[in-house]
């Protein structure tokens, strides 16, 4: 069983996370977006950038095998920072939308992710958890940076500013993680409503103690109960040593 859930949170009016997800016999896609722009500009872009690279990996349904995995997720998140860019500079209303992006294509025990923006994938496997994205934002630069610590970074005034985001320009950097899922018991996507809130042992713990869907929305509860500032969003899905293929949602 895949979980997914989408929350607005406490205090936003819109949700402008979106997240979905499409299985097949040759292998699944796994997005999560967190938008970004005025009135609902980044419910926009988030939309666009998840149903682009969704759709556009289904159109190759036949023809994805771990060689051209890579080239695929990549041409898809292009694709979509395409779509988002020539959009905004149609409409008045949408000019300045973007998005992050977080996306997982996954075959046998291959996963490629792609990320953009500071949108999160984890991997759990008995008795941790693991990051595999590194967040495009501000603070992670000034950590990179040794200006300030990781503890320092965790609440750091500067957090929601990201240096690099889908259709914000006509060219987008995506960078792209390789994973061996041989021992992974679950991975997890979420925005940084869920990663900004929720610490990796109450992540661990409350997967480890829930069906997928009932986990998603337990760390949901967890990140409303600690402000609920952003929107959050969340998937979680089997890894290698567990076939949820037949019974998604």
């Amino acid at each position: 069983m895949v979980g997914m859930l989408s929350d607005v949170g406490n205090v936003r009016k819109i949700n402008e996370d979106s997240v979905g997800f499409y299985q097949s016999e040759n292998f699944d896609i796994y997005v999560i977006a967190d938008g970004m722009g005025g009135h609902n500009a980044g419910e926009v872009a988030s939309k666009l950038a998840v149903d682009t690279t969704i759709d556009y990996i289904k159109s190759f349904i036949s023809f994805i095998d771990t060689e051209s995995m890579k080239e695929t997720l990549t041409s898809g998140i292009k694709l979509a920072n395409e779509k988002i860019f020539s959009l905004s500079k149609s409409k008045d209303e949408l000019n300045g939308m973007g998005t992050t992006i977080t996306a997982c294509l996954v075959k046998e025990n291959n996963m490629i992710v792609a990320n953009v923006g500071d949108s999160s994938c984890y991997i759990m496997r008995y008795g941790g958890i693991v990051k595999i994205t590194k967040d495009h934002s501000l603070v992670q630069q000034l950590v990179d940076e040794g200006s300030i610590t990781e503890e320092e970074a965790v609440s750091h005034p500067n957090k929601n500013i990201i240096t690099r985001a889908l259709g914000t320009n006509i060219n987008v950097d995506i960078d792209i993680f390789d994973v061996d899922l041989s021992d992974a018991l679950k991975i997890i996507l979420c925005t940084d409503g869920l990663s900004n809130g929720v610490n990796l042992n109450e992540m661990y713990d409350i997967i480890m103690g829930n069906n997928n869907q009932g986990a998603c929305k337990q760390l949901i509860e967890l990140s409303k109960l600690k402000g609920g500032r952003d929107n959050i969003s969340v998937i979680v899905f089997e890894g290698e040593c567990e076939d949820d293929r037949n019974h998604a949602r």
